[in-house]
């Protein structure tokens, strides 16, 4: 697999300069760091969250960060949980389970990033399968998440 077709689409189609990075296969966003020789620090993940009337939300967080849901629910005034495998999995059918590409607009759902992305001179993300990263400079990355909501909602895990 390579990187998913829709996402380098509207990488292109919003003019976000990045490049590829590929790596070994990975399981898990941890492993994709280690494989990739990137920092989790500068890794963003997606997580996609439900709201309590059916919406989808995807957070995107640094690699070895936690989100906090509570946090995240108080500061946009709605309750969420965690989506569930199946429903993710429905969403992203053009991309591998486990290696969702945090840019939810480009996937039509609403985007929130937290903040601390915001202090890596470099970004890296899945590109929708297990061997590619996709690679840009913070510039960009801020660039291409400017309609997307920003706060803090995560901490580290590790």
């Amino acid at each position: 697999m390579s990187a998913n077709p829709r996402l380098t689409a509207y990488l292109d189609d919003h003019k976000i300069r990045y490049d590829v990075k590929p790596h070994s296969h990975s399981y898990s966003s941890i492993g994709t760091a280690i494989a990739a020789e990137v920092s989790p620090r500068k890794l963003a993940k997606a997580v996609v969250l439900e709201d309590h009337q059916g919406r989808h939300m995807m957070a995107v967080v640094p690699t070895d960060n936690k989100i906090s849901i509570r946090k995240l629910g108080q500061s946009l005034n709605r309750e969420f949980h965690l989506a569930t495998e199946r429903q993710v999995y429905h969403l992203f059918r053009d991309c591998a389970p486990g290696a969702i590409p945090p840019v939810g607009h480009a996937f039509n759902m609403e985007t929130i990033v937290d903040d601390q992305l915001a202090n890596q001179r470099d970004i890296y993300m899945e590109s929708g399968d297990h061997e590619t990263l996709i690679h840009m400079k913070q510039a960009e990355f801020q660039k291409l998440m400017a309609s997307s909501q920003h706060g803090r909602f995560s901490g580290e895990v590790f």
